[in-house]
């Protein structure tokens, strides 16, 4: 994993329960960030809070009962704007600032264009577009005014190529890399970045449950022969977040190992 110090950073992230987000919640953590980690499920919270202590524990070497002041959760539906506001006025109130977001959660409801439902358009574009937008709205306020800041949107190929079955997927998907540049483009005036990393396929709850003669196909179509591991796309976000990167905002970094190209 990459090292890189960030010290009394406070850092958002939503989806952080879970996969992608969680591998990127304890990469920060282990960088030494203080950790506001978003989700949606009550026990799934306690246990990713637990799992980043430990990562920060094993990190720096102090006790994980040492980190409860400095990693918090928090329950939040960022589709819905209430809560967004609510949350993040939580977090300002616990932390006095806001230095990072990584707008991770993201939902799937996987079904042909014809047969695809109002409602399984409508909750995948809430998650995974409205709730990007309401977030950085929210935090960019107390950004604007401390004129620094990292904004880090995890889209996906889907977003750039497409994907039978997934046209609210892909679409949410394709949106925010849209809302990324533009972000950008109105945030960088406030020393603010906006950047998004676009993962391939990566070894979470999401790929586990495909079958595994799918997943030999994949792989095959995927030039490094393998899937990714979160820990691949938290060491982008901590280079987004990094000192190094002050120069970086509005692009689209892929990590899918050479799969589009």
């Amino acid at each position: 994993m990459l090292k890189i110090k960030l010290c009394d950073r406070v850092a958002i992230v939503t989806g952080g329960t879970r996969g992608i987000g969680l591998g990127i919640a304890k990469a920060l953590a282990a960088c030494e960030a203080k950790i506001a980690c978003i989700g949606t499920n009550p026990e799934k919270l306690e246990q990713a809070i637990a799992m980043i202590c430990a990562e920060r524990s094993s990190a720096i070497g102090r006790l994980p009962a040492e980190f409860k002041e400095e990693v918090e959760g928090y329950i939040c539906n960022v589709s819905v704007t209430e809560e967004v506001e609510r949350t993040v006025e939580s977090i300002l109130t616990r932390f006095g600032k806001i230095d990072i977001l990584v707008n991770c959660a993201g939902i799937t409801r996987d079904v042909p264009l014809g047969a695809m439902k109002d409602e399984e358009w409508d909750d995948v574009i809430g998650v995974n577009l409205r709730g990007p937008f309401l977030m950085t709205r929210a935090c960019s306020k107390p950004m604007r005014r401390a004129k620094q800041g990292r904004i880090i949107n995890i889209t996906s190929i889907s977003g750039l190529i497409g994907n039978k079955g997934q046209a609210n997927y892909s679409a949410s998907k394709a949106g925010l890399i849209g809302f990324t540049r533009t972000a950008a483009k109105e945030l960088a005036s406030k020393n603010i970045t906006v950047n998004a990393i676009a993962p391939g396929f990566i070894e979470t709850d999401m790929t586990a449950v495909l079958p595994e003669p799918l997943k030999v196909e994949i792989k095959k179509r995927i030039p490094l022969a393998r899937f990714g591991l979160p820990e691949d796309i938290a060491n982008a976000v901590l280079y987004f977040v990094s000192d190094e990167a002050s120069f970086v905002t509005g692009q689209i970094l892929t990590i899918d190992g050479g799969m589009i190209r």
